[in-house]
């Protein structure tokens, strides 16, 4: 059965795309078979796996509205190593078609239910907006992953996603918990960087993942060939913390 993963914040900017593609192509590295799902109509994750948005016949706005399946959507990203159930400007207009349809908060959850035992790990690429996709995920979520940059308003945005996401718990998805918090673009050289990290883990304690993702070259490189760091450059600092990440990801799921 597969663990649904929402990777979330509602402030942009923090590497959200970033996390879920190079997570996933770790995870996959290692053997576990993943789910990439592409809710954010910029696709900027699915351009990261490689998929040509305009060659496009369909997409998640299909299964959403329920014309087609998660079988029918989804591509094996090669060399990447997962599969990715892509976006494009369709998933723009989704929002307003959503909202004149049955169980519109909870659609994504339906339709992941018949490939929930061919996946480890379903990853959700969600918008950096409080909308119906990104409810859609967090409904559809067992756990939510945020990323978050070490820097002065981190902790004023965090406190909004905190709120949405007791929200969709208490009305939609009680099941939902906080799967872990990632410092990305992690400078340590500023004293703010350190001020912030250590609020977050005072506040979240062991919630905080040990792994930090370092400010990288590579990983601003990578997604305009298509490929995730550890297929472009596997030995750059960020394909080597990503890896670690999967690693402590995998560890803690298995304590």
């Amino acid at each position: 059965m597969a663990r649904i993963i929402a990777v979330t914040n509602q402030k942009g900017g923090v590497g959200k795309t970033t996390t879920c593609v190079n997570l996933a192509a770790s995870l996959s590295a290692m053997k576990r078979r993943v789910l990439v799902i592409d809710l954010d109509p910029q696709g900027n994750a699915t351009t990261g796996s490689g998929v040509d948005k305009s060659a496009l016949t369909t997409s998640i706005y299909d299964v959403l509205v329920g014309t087609h399946s998660v079988q029918e959507v989804y591509q094996f990203c090669d060399p990447a190593g997962y599969h990715c159930l892509p976006a494009n400007g369709d998933l723009t207009g989704a929002e307003v078609v959503l909202l004149d349809l049955p169980s519109k908060e909870t659609r994504l959850r339906a339709a992941l239910y018949d490939v929930e035992q061919e996946f480890d790990f379903i990853l959700l690429d969600c918008p950096p907006s409080l909308n119906m996709l990104t409810v859609n995920a967090l409904a559809a979520a067992q756990g939510v992953l945020i990323p978050v940059q070490c820097e002065y308003y981190a902790l004023e945005g965090l406190s909004a996603l905190l709120q949405t996401i007791d929200t969709i718990s208490q009305a939609l998805n009680p099941a939902l918990e906080i799967e872990g918090i990632l410092r990305t673009m992690y400078d340590p050289r500023p004293s703010l960087t350190h001020d912030v990290s250590n609020q977050l883990t005072e506040y979240f304690g062991d919630k905080v993942f040990s792994t930090v993702i370092p400010r990288n070259i590579r990983l601003a490189e990578s997604p305009s060939y298509g490929l995730p760091v550890l297929h472009y450059e596997k030995q750059s600092r960020g394909a080597v913390a990503y890896l670690a990440l999967a690693g402590e990801f995998i560890r803690k799921r298995a304590a």
